[in-house]
């Protein structure tokens, strides 16, 4: 079955219980903890967005940062920092 397919079942289906709030809520319930098996490697866990906050801490106490200068555009700053 393609995902197109599967996508139209899945509506299909839900169309048939839509008026049983109870099977509506254990569906729902259902999706979620599928949904939550797949995980997004784009997203960071809670400690890895700590941890780069106190890394970023950290260089600006090191002084490794750069700074952009008075009336100086965007463009320029990025050109003298690459």
């Amino acid at each position: 079955m393609t995902s197109m397919q599967l996508n139209a079942e899945i509506y299909k289906t839900m169309g048939i219980i839509a008026e049983d709030e109870s099977l509506l809520k254990q569906a729902l319930k259902y999706l979620k903890k599928l949904a939550a098996k797949k995980k997004d490697e784009s997203l960071m866990s809670e400690q890895e967005f700590y941890d780069n906050i106190n890394e970023a801490i950290q260089q600006v106490k090191r002084g490794e940062v750069y700074v952009m200068n008075p009336g100086e555009s965007l463009d320029d700053f990025l050109d003298r920092v690459n």
